[in-house]
């Protein structure tokens, strides 16, 4: 027979749950004054983990479109627009855009009202995405599903236009002549 310690319901737990990803105390300052460079936790494993949880949220995300997610994604899909091919729920950086061309460097987003109120994380995550040479459109939910041909012909025009060249790097460049 096993011997058991039962614990009192007042004696409080001695382990501590391991902090959700991103949460918790800083790695630098857990292994603060133990060595002076201390090398940080393995980056790959982090990243790794990160990829996969952004990929499972993606797949949830797909199968928990909009109404007007899934009208738009049923005239992206299959090359129907100019013959690009368009993602859906795609990871991209640390944000999961609605829909993108990789070709054009083109994003696709529709947005509800949420978004009305969420201008200062929008703008911020397009300032991202611009820094990463992609351009970003947004379509108002209702304008997906009450004008779809007209969203789709703006979609059409933005697909044609050459992606955004990323500019020249201090002292790199051709010099004027004279």
């Amino acid at each position: 027979m096993e011997n058991r310690v039962k614990k009192s319901p007042q004696e409080p737990s001695k382990s501590v749950p391991s902090p959700l990803m991103g949460e918790g105390q800083d790695w630098g300052e857990m292994h603060q004054g133990l060595h002076p460079h201390p090398s940080p936790p393995r980056s790959r494993e982090r990243e790794h983990a990160r990829r996969l949880f952004d990929t499972q949220r993606a797949r949830t995300l797909r199968r928990n479109l909009t109404d007007a997610e899934q009208r738009l994604w049923s005239c992206l899909k299959r090359k129907q627009i100019n013959g690009y091919k368009f993602r859906r729920q795609f990871p991209l950086g640390r944000y999961i855009v609605d829909f993108v061309c990789l070709e054009a460097r083109l994003i696709i987003e529709v947005d509800g009202g949420q978004h009305s109120e969420q201008t200062a994380h929008d703008e911020m995550r397009d300032k991202w995405l611009a820094s990463q040479r992609f351009r970003v459109l947004r379509f108002w939910n209702n304008d997906v599903l009450r004008r779809t041909d007209a969203v789709v012909e703006e979609i059409a025009r933005a697909v044609r236009q050459p992606p955004p060249r990323p500019s020249p790097v201090k002292g790199e460049g051709e010099l004027e002549k004279d």
